[in-house]
């Protein structure tokens, strides 16, 4: 049985009908910027996977050390916690639901519980998974109900690597929302666990389940991977070329450019190179800066162009006529 938080804040869509706030329906409307570059599901385990990406956010994160927390004893006045990162106002049917579901805690408490998560949202807003990570346990563990929580919870988690804890709250999430939005997530952590079986198996529900066209491409970019590390190099391939993923498109948006990159990829490992370059080429026209895709290309090599089966051949030099004449009367002469 799916379990369902006692009290939900719920907003109400086009149609009138409820739904519950969501961490990503938040993301989503702060989304004013011109789309991102490709950033697809990624492990960061340090492997090289075939689209690991390495955005500057990340870099920075890594250049930016964490301030100490109220745990370390800095700044006592039960405000600390915030400093984790800027903060960035938390929506606020989210800090309503929050402070409903614990509903045992007194008002202090409450509060506390909603500077963790905003503080939470915060971190995850400017990269800095590990930090939002630890701001949002807490919370999560008292509100285990409050599905926004889970949610940042197992993202954050996702983008730290701790992939068990990724997959126990997003399976909470998808419990408590009956959303498929990120089973593409769950489907990669069990592939970094190392559990192909588990990725089929989720693929199947996701294909079952009539997501979004962005979710959808995501699922089978993960499950493609997962084939090609099983060893099944062609049915990775044969499952992203029938699914249209290398059909060229004049206006691509991300999930194309990631589903070329993987493809390229994998057609280049399997030692078709001039189809990899193809589509790593597609990949550099639309972004130079995707992933390492230049450097792929470099790594190709100079590309051979094929001689033209049309292409006349040479004609013969002409002999001399006077030379020709010579050798012809020496002949007579002879016989």
């Amino acid at each position: 049985m799916a379990r369902r938080g006692a009290r939900e804040v719920k907003g109400r869509d086009a149609d009138g009908e409820q739904r519950t706030a969501h961490f990503s329906d938040d993301q989503e409307r702060r989304r004013t910027a011109p789309p991102p570059r490709p950033a697809p599901w990624v492990r960061t385990d340090g492997s090289r996977d075939e689209w690991e990406d390495t955005p500057r956010a990340k870099a920075k994160a890594r250049r930016t050390p964490a301030r100490p927390s109220a745990s370390d004893g800095a700044q006592p006045g039960g405000t600390a916690i915030s400093t984790l990162s800027a903060r960035k106002s938390l929506p606020p049917e989210i800090a309503a639901e929050i402070r409903n579901a614990a509903d045992v805690a007194t008002a202090q408490h409450k509060e506390r519980l909603v500077e963790r998560a905003e503080s939470a949202y915060g971190a995850y807003e400017r990269a800095r998974y590990q930090d939002a990570l630890r701001a949002i346990k807490p919370v999560a563990e008292e509100t285990p109900g409050v599905a926004a929580v889970r949610e940042l919870a197992g993202l954050a988690a996702y983008r730290s690597s701790k992939w068990r804890e990724a997959v126990r709250h997003l399976q909470a999430f998808s419990a408590l929302t009956d959303s498929a939005e990120h089973i593409p997530v769950l489907m990669d952590c069990q592939r970094a666990l190392g559990k192909p079986k588990k990725v089929v198996d989720l693929w199947s529900d996701l294909r079952q389940s009539s997501p979004e066209p962005d979710v959808l491409a995501e699922g089978r970019i993960v499950a493609a991977a997962s084939l090609a590390e099983t060893g099944d190099l062609h049915g990775a391939i044969a499952m992203l070329a029938t699914a249209g993923a290398s059909k060229a498109l004049r206006n691509p948006s991300n999930r194309h450019i990631r589903q070329w990159y993987l493809l390229g990829d994998l057609y280049e490992r399997a030692g078709d190179v001039p189809r990899a370059r193809e589509l790593f080429e597609r990949v550099a026209k639309v972004d130079r800066e995707a992933y390492d895709v230049l450097d792929r290309l470099t790594g190709l090599g100079p590309e051979r162009k094929a001689r033209s089966r049309t292409q006349p051949r040479r004609k013969a030099p002409e002999s001399d006529p006077k030379a020709a004449t010579t050798a012809t009367t020496a002949t007579t002469a002879t016989t």
